[in-house]
């Protein structure tokens, strides 16, 4: 990853990256959302974790930034990153930014996912991001949508996640 005096933050300024995960779901496979597992019939198809949120909050940031994304960093052929732990990629996201010069300040997530309902998982959700990303669970807005009986989402193909970060300079 590069680091040009044109990528770095200045004092003051704001970036806001858009992120997006699918995976296929399986029976019999874990469901990991942010980190928490969530009692599920079925999981995500990955080469990692599958942990739709991280992946697309982890694209967000990165597009924020001005760096790569993580299937270029990640690369799903590296066997290095086979059954890997999200939360590392996170990490490592993290890192990159914030020697770009930049931190979260606030995300929103949307995840698309027809069963089990995540209402009684969002606060969960909403702390582990809170501690993984270092700012107040209140700056951390989550919804969860089915798909309404349509579609691959309705039909409980896959699982989605959209997210959209503001990233501030570490500058202030």
């Amino acid at each position: 990853m590069t680091n040009s005096s044109d990528e770095s933050a200045a004092v003051g300024q704001i970036r806001v990256g858009i992120g997006t995960d699918r995976h296929r779901l399986e029976s019999g496979r874990p469901l990991i959302l942010a980190g928490v597992e969530i009692p599920s019939p079925h999981g995500p198809v990955a080469h990692s974790d599958g942990d739709v949120i991280l992946h697309a909050l982890s694209d967000a940031l990165l597009g924020a930034a001005g760096s790569e994304d993580i299937g270029t960093i990640f690369e799903d052929t590296d066997p290095r990153w086979k059954d890997l732990p999200s939360r590392r990629i996170v990490e490592e996201v993290l890192r990159t930014i914030g020697e770009l010069g930049w931190k979260p300040h606030n995300i929103d997530l949307v995840v698309h996912l027809e069963k089990p309902k995540l209402a009684e998982h969002r606060e969960s959700i909403r702390q582990q991001l809170s501690e993984m990303l270092s700012i107040e669970p209140g700056a951390i807005g989550m919804k969860a949508k089915t798909g309404e009986g349509v579609g691959p989402v309705g039909e409980s193909l896959v699982i989605e996640a959209l997210a959209v970060v503001q990233l501030k300079s570490t500058e202030e």
